[in-house]
């Protein structure tokens, strides 16, 4: 198979989709590997060590189009790139079509093979191409939350951990899941208050056992959020349905109820957003204010430290490209369930349901479009 790899496009996405480790490899299987040049740069990976690894360095992106039977993203393609796919090619990358109905139609008519890094799921429910860019973005959140939080930023000037004397800040996790658990993880260490919420009370078991005393679980409700919201400094939206949009637990009204000056994350912008307020933002434009609130809604966090990310990223996804490359769509769907759950799009159809019943499309499950 022809394998392509292109350097991303969307605003401060620095991360690449394969490493020259990965490239070696397909060129072991005897595949062809076709890099976008600087693919890599952003990463720390320069052209020549693709060369070395057996890759072709090409000097545009139509040509990864026009060539490749697979080509592979980090991020998802952009209205540039929509007239450029071609019909039954693979596209493997970050989809979050729920988010956009744009782009759900686009690929729709594309009549690609869409196959989305982030419904890829293991038999226990575990989302293995999510969980290393969701464990960077859970870290990363407490990380932006603190900064902004400082007076220069507009914040209400308050220092996490607070110091002897001096309460600390008070921070709320909506979401118990990989990102919520690393965002609790990094919070706890400052020494700040935790309350991190969760619907699922097995799930708040655990982490009730595993975090220290300064994290609380709560029920995820109406009730208590909006009891916590007037003492939140820092709320954290960690919130996942996979392949759906996210609910939106913080709704306008209730922005009233924070602080001036406090500040929101919200990692669930990939899927819309839990905060009704929320609206996609970049590393080089990351906040605005609402009702003296500031938002921190960058749609691509794990972007800014691409070296970690990469890295981090390639080590789950290329297992499963590797067995795309080696069997062909068809067969890999057919032959292994996780990445049959990863089908979103294939030739036109809608193959997952959480992206049909988002935009009131129609449902097939993917054996029937394979057929």
């Amino acid at each position: 198979m022809v394998v392509g790899v292109l350097k991303e496009i969307k605003a401060d996405e620095n991360r690449v989709a394969l490493l020259p480790a990965g490239a070696a490899q397909l060129r072991l299987h005897g595949h062809q590997v076709l890099v976008e040049k600087n693919a890599g740069e952003g990463s720390g990976f320069a052209d020549e060590e693709y060369v070395k690894a057996g890759a072709e360095i090409v000097e545009q992106p139509q040509e990864i189009y026009q060539r490749a039977e697979m080509v592979m993203k980090v991020k998802e393609p952009l209205p540039s790139e929509y007239a450029l796919i071609s019909p039954e090619q693979i596209i493997f990358t970050y989809f979050h079509f729920a988010a956009s109905e744009e782009l759900t139609r686009a690929i729709i008519k594309s009549k690609c093979v869409a196959i989305a890094y982030e419904t890829i799921e293991e038999s226990d429910g575990t989302l293995p191409l999510l969980t290393p860019m969701s464990e960077v973005a859970g870290r990363m959140s407490i990380q932006q939350g603190e900064k902004y939080l400082e007076k220069a930023q507009g914040g209400r000037g308050i220092l996490l951990g607070g110091v002897p004397g001096v309460e600390p800040a008070t921070i709320m996790i909506l979401g118990g899941g990989v990102v919520g658990t690393n965002a609790a993880k990094m919070a706890a260490g400052t020494g700040a208050y935790v309350y991190i919420l969760d619907v699922n009370l097995d799930r708040l078991r655990y982490l009730d056992d595993v975090m220290p005393a300064n994290v609380i679980t709560l029920m995820s409700n109406s009730y208590n959020i909006r009891g916590l919201l007037p003492r939140a400094d820092l709320v954290i939206g960690a919130v996942l349905i996979p392949g759906a949009k996210a609910p939106k637990l913080i709704t306008r009204d209730m922005l009233k109820l924070m602080k001036p000056g406090s500040v929101i994350v919200d990692v669930a912008i990939d899927q819309g957003g839990c905060i009704e307020t929320s609206k996609p933002t970049t590393h080089h434009n990351p906040t605005y204010v609402v009702d003296g609130v500031i938002h921190y809604c960058v749609a691509n966090m794990p972007g800014a430290v691409p070296m970690t990310s990469t890295i981090a990223l390639t080590n789950a996804t290329f297992p499963y490209a590797l067995e795309i490359a080696d069997k062909g769509y068809k067969r890999a769907i057919q032959e292994n369930p996780e990445i049959k759950a990863g089908a979103n799009i294939v030739r036109g159809k809608v193959v997952y349901k959480g992206v049909a019943d988002a935009f009131g499309l129609e449902y097939l499950p993917v054996e029937e479009v394979l057929q």
